[in-house]
């Protein structure tokens, strides 16, 4: 049942990610910043701040409204409300140093990863980018 609360709250998610960057979009054209994903990202870690501490520590709510919510919904308009959690969640734990390393580590290897994966398709099928 997990799956199915997660996949209906990610397709939510997913259409406000969508009208976000549209809207975006509209607001301040198309000149190359990612403005609709630094909105998203932000805006979705501010959220899953509001659903962390009211609707599960103080409303209460079931751990399947938590999973809608904060897996599901926030989970499909951006992933990076979960990196955000994590981290302040290591900072709290008084382990900022551990935090420190995951968000660099994290960071440099996403995007490590994403460029090589990249230059081996395009290397696969013989693509020049330029």
């Amino acid at each position: 049942m997990g799956y199915l609360i997660v996949f209906i709250g990610a397709g939510f998610g997913g259409m406000a990610r969508h009208a976000a960057n549209m809207a975006a979009l509209r607001i301040f054209g198309s000149n190359g910043f990612p403005f609709g994903t630094l909105a998203i990202n932000v805006f979705g870690s501010m959220l899953l701040g509001i659903v962390i501490e009211y609707v599960a520590l103080r409303y209460g709510a079931s751990p399947q409204v938590r999973l809608f919510l904060a897996t599901g919904v926030l989970g499909g308009f951006t992933t990076f409300s979960a990196f955000s959690l994590e981290t302040v969640q290591l900072v709290e734990r008084g382990q900022a140093g551990v935090a420190l390393v995951y968000v660099v580590s994290s960071v440099i290897l996403s995007v490590g990863a994403l460029f090589l994966a990249m230059l081996l398709f395009r290397a696969a099928f013989g693509i020049d980018a330029r």
